[in-house]
């Protein structure tokens, strides 16, 4: 099982008031200068239009929020007891008109279909099995295979709509798309809400996953999960290892992007998965500012999403485990504003997602044309690397794209009291051995 390396923080402990002030301040400098950008409300209200050129995404969309009365938003932040299931499609502008890894909100509305993403169809579906078997038989692929996506923290029902279309489209993925989306407020400093809704969501997730494993039309699933979202996917797969003593098999393969897991706890949750799991590839980046300030919020512990692969002990603990780690350090992707979103931002990325990583095949540098821009320790392999590293406090997908980030101003006022409720500690000082090494001498820097 992966292990988190000790340290003690640089420089020794600090009050933890003093601490609280500081992520008030990198919070202030890291979204100062996005808060102004955004887009219209009630971008998923159909537009029947289309344009020359342009592509569309078909897919199903099952999620754990509650009903809005807005035909434009369709759900809210807020937590249903029930599942909800629905059909959209998304028009993507030509090729031409946009930039592969980039979302193109519409600046008003009605979208025009030939600059921007446009909703153009929704139907909403009885929340039983047999009305996604319908879809299913109508949207697979000759494969049979199913990718399905779980958004991260900070997202509205129409952020991750929007984002899941984009990587759908623009990943080739030969895979009918599914989008799992749970409870998230939308806000940024309501991160104990989501984390809570994650929890919340754990058994629709399983449900979802268990309903495709069992059903006779599909060959395999893929999950792609991003930041905390691969919290909820972990704790999906690991109750339904717990309830059948293992992963179901046709849950072939499990991708994390910048995940937002504590070492320890994924290193636990990977551990009770047992011997018969899922394919694991983990998407890293050193560089990953967002993942910082959860890092630093969460009291200085190590994320997954975070950690420097080929250092002891993840490199050796990654070949007993069987997980390949692609960090992304060096990779510049356009409009990776935090380097949070490397994976779905970058074009050769986010294509070796859909061509080779959906169809359970391994990368190596060469496959993906980057050069030395990328380091893969592919499991199996000499520069294997094992991981049991962990769940991050991360910043949302809407953190990474600067269009989602609304009302900064009128958060802002509760992010200290947050910060108290969580640790209870109202200014006491207190210490931490959790930091990486490996940060260290970029923390003194």
């Amino acid at each position: 099982m992966l292990r988190r390396k000790d340290a003690q923080l640089p420089g020794g402990s600090a009050p933890f008031s003093t601490k609280r002030s500081a992520v008030a301040l990198i919070v202030g400098f890291l979204f100062l200068g996005l808060a102004g950008c955004g887009h219209v409300v009630g971008v998923l209200k159909p537009v029947p239009v289309t344009a020359p050129g342009t592509s569309r995404v078909d897919m199903l969309v099952v999620t754990t929020r509650s009903p809005s009365k807005d035909p434009g938003l369709l759900y809210t932040g807020l937590r249903d007891k029930n599942y909800s299931v629905d059909e959209i499609s998304v028009s993507i502008p030509p090729d031409s008109a946009r930039k592969v890894g980039e979302v193109q909100w519409p600046r008003r509305l009605p979208p025009n279909p030939e600059k921007d993403f446009t909703t153009v169809a929704v139907k909403r579906l009885p929340p039983e099995a047999a009305a996604g078997r319908a879809w299913l038989r109508r949207n697979l692929p000759k494969n049979r295979k199913v990718l399905v996506f779980v958004h991260g923290f900070n997202n509205r029902y129409e952020d991750a709509v929007y984002r899941f279309a984009q990587i759908v489209h623009d990943s080739n993925a030969d895979a009918a798309p599914i989008l799992f989306t749970w409870p998230s407020a939308g806000k940024l400093f309501d991160y104990n809400y989501d984390r809570e809704s994650t929890i919340y969501s754990r058994d629709g997730l399983e449900t979802v996953l268990r309903l495709l494993a069992e059903d006779p039309q599909v060959s395999e699933v893929t999950v792609l999960a991003h930041s905390m979202g691969t919290w909820l996917t972990m704790e999906s797969l690991r109750q339904m290892a717990i309830r059948d003593g293992h992963v179901a098999p046709k849950i072939a393969n499990v991708i994390l992007a910048s995940p937002d897991i504590d070492v320890d706890v994924f290193g636990r949750q990977f551990h009770d998965l047992g011997s018969r799991h899922p394919k694991f590839t983990v998407f890293v980046s050193q560089d990953d500012r967002a993942l910082a300030v959860s890092r630093f919020v969460a009291g200085n512990v190590n994320r997954l999403g975070q950690i420097d692969p080929e250092a002891e002990p993840y490199r050796s603990e990654a070949q007993k485990d069987g997980i390949t780690f692609i960090d992304l350090t060096r990779l510049k992707a356009p409009g990776a504003d935090l380097n949070h979103d490397k994976f779905a931002a970058s074009p050769l990325i986010v294509r070796a997602i859909g061509t080779r990583l959906v169809n359970g095949q391994s990368l190596s540098e060469s496959q993906i044309g980057l050069g030395d821009s990328i380091t893969i320790l592919a499991a199996g392999t000499a520069k294997a690397v094992g991981t049991g590293a962990g769940l991050l406090v991360s910043t949302p997908l809407s953190v990474i794209d600067p269009t989602t980030r609304r009302n900064l101003g009128s958060q802002a006022d509760d992010f200290a009291g947050q910060l108290d409720a969580a640790t209870g500690l109202n200014g006491r000082s207190r210490e931490s051995s959790d930091a990486d090494p490996t940060m260290k001498a970029k923390d003194a820097r």
